[in-house]
């Protein structure tokens, strides 16, 4: 018994982690992370992988065991989610294009104002959600523990171990990605990274523009057909 349940609980992990890894991505976000903290010290942004990989988990780990319940209970379906996540990300990406270049002396300004009391406050909001953990993310785990859950105990005990261990994993991965992100852009050059972080901020554009129109798609495909 106890084998079966080692067994259980190694599947559900591979099976969360190969789900969850592609869509949260956290290579691909490191450099969104960057442009959005654009003037914090190493130090803070230190502190804040630490604190994004943390709420990541919760977050994603409350949908995984009670977020098909809590949208009962509100009565709000997926695509709704799905919608409001993409208005979210919509946001942050435009304000990521907006920004513009700044010389030395706005970069001095901008590390006095970017405070670790100012990083706390956008720990979660936009950092974690909807830039790190998306409605499509949210959506995925919930997915995914609605499939883990089992009629008996032990078994559902075990499936929803391993996709906790899981997500714990990938948060490890996030935490290096985010905190060593500037290291990976560094063989750019100052232009190439502008460059690519403008990229990356169309990129997450586009992909909430994407997360808004399947969440009125499915909408509409709900709707009565006369």
């Amino acid at each position: 018994m106890t084998l079966d349940l080692a067994l259980a609980a190694g599947k559900s992990f591979l099976i969360a982690f190969a789900a969850l890894l592609p869509i949260l991505n956290p290579a691909a976000t490191a450099p969104i992370f960057l442009g959005l903290t654009e003037g914090a010290s190493k130090d803070t942004r230190a502190m804040l992988a630490r604190r994004i990989a943390r709420n990541m988990v919760v977050l994603m780990a409350a949908s995984m065991l009670v977020g098909s319940y809590v949208l009962d209970f509100f009565g709000l379906s997926l695509p709704i989610v799905r919608i409001g996540g993409g208005l979210l990300l919509t946001a942050s990406a435009w304000r990521m294009l907006s920004v513009t270049h700044h010389t030395d002396d706005r970069r001095a300004e901008l590390a006095e104002a970017f405070t670790p009391e100012m990083a706390k406050r956008q720990a979660f909001y936009p950092l974690t959600f909807p830039v790190s953990c998306g409605p499509g993310s949210i959506s995925a785990a919930i997915t995914i523990g609605v499939s883990l859950a089992d009629d008996r105990l032990a078994l559902s005990v075990a499936h929803m171990g391993g996709g906790l261990l899981a997500l714990v994993a990938i948060g490890v991965i996030m935490f290096l990605c985010f905190r060593y992100a500037q290291h990976l852009l560094k063989p750019l050059g100052e232009a190439g990274s502008i460059i690519f972080l403008r990229l990356t901020a169309f990129i997450l554009l586009c992909l909430g523009v994407q997360i808004i129109w399947d969440g009125v798609r499915e909408l509409l495909l709900s709707l009565p057909a006369r």
